[in-house]
Order: structure tokens, then C-alpha cells, then sequence
């Protein structure tokens, strides 16, 4: 497995502080952020899901705890539309170039408009996908809202 994708070199780009963890990824796990929680010795709270999402019919990166569920009204009010629908996994892939399960918000194709959990900003460290499956970054959370300028909203469910 490789430690550098297209996501570590964003964040490297960016000049931000951040490790690299590899773990066992489950192709046949329930949810995918709470195995890699799990795998990681981690609180869910603290390891992020990447999800993408259709506000008015264009894509948006939205960040939440592992252990969480999005709320699409919410999702839409954040990010300044009417309605919004979980985007299908082989739009995702194209849009992001990443695979599910290994969809990072760093690097992306073309970067999208992104909003992040405002319940992530509570921990000093968090884990994100790192651009493949099995491979996470751990760095600060107002590090994650800088890099891909999100929006802080109260997104769950």
C-alpha cells in the first residue's frame, strides 16, 4: 500500500501537520468508518466519514463522525440549496477519483463545496480517509475546515 496519494499531497501542499495510519480495511463491512474505527483503536467520534452528496443536483463533499447519519435537510440548508440525495457510488467515483471506501475531501478531482460536521471541531485530533482504502490521516480538525474551506454546519441526523 502506498502512503502517498493524490489526498497526502494536498495536505502536503497545504503545508498542514498530519499523520499516516494503515489498517486492515473490510471490504464486507457494515460501515466502513466504523471498521476503520474500530481497526484503528479509535472513539468513532473521532474517525470522520467522507460521503458525497447532491445539493440542487451538484456535488458536495459532506464530513461526519464515523457513528453518524446525515440529515439531507440539513445538508441542503448548509449548503445553501433546497434538497439533497446521497450521490450514487459510481458518480462518486468519478467525481472525486477516489474508490468508495477510500473517498478522501483532499484531492479530489475537482474540489468540490465541502461541509464539515461543527461536532468534529470538538476533538484535538481526528482521522480522515487518506485517499485509499485501509489508509487514514489523523490532524486537527480546524485543519480539515481550512484546507478544503468547508462550511461549519450541524449536519446529523
Amino acid at each position: 500500500m502506498s502512503k502517498v496519494t493524490p489526498a497526502t499531497r494536498a495536505l502536503t501542499a497545504a503545508g498542514v501537520a498530519f499523520t499516516v495510519h494503515a489498517y486492515d480495511y473490510d471490504p464486507d463491512a457494515e460501515s466502513i468508518g466504523l471498521q476503520a474505527a474500530a481497526a484503528l483503536g479509535e472513539d468513532p467520534a473521532r474517525v470522520l466519514k467522507t460521503l458525497m452528496a447532491l445539493v440542487d443536483g451538484k456535488p458536495v463533499c459532506v464530513i461526519v463522525p464515523s457513528d453518524q447519519e446525515v440529515s439531507m435537510k440539513k445538508l441542503a440548508a448548509a449548503a445553501g440549496g433546497r434538497s439533497a440525495q446521497m450521490m450514487k457510488p459510481p458518480e462518486a467515483e468519478r467525481v472525486t477519483g477516489y474508490k468508495v471506501g477510500g473517498i478522501s475531501p483532499f484531492g479530489q478531482r475537482k474540489q468540490v463545496g465541502t461541509v464539515l460536521e461543527q461536532s468534529a471541531l470538538a476533538h484535538d485530533l481526528v482521522y480522515l480517509n487518506g485517499g485509499q482504502r485501509g489508509l487514514q490521516v489523523r490532524m486537527k480538525p480546524t485543519d480539515v475546515r481550512d484546507v478544503v474551506k468547508a462550511v461549519v454546519a450541524d449536519v446529523l441526523a
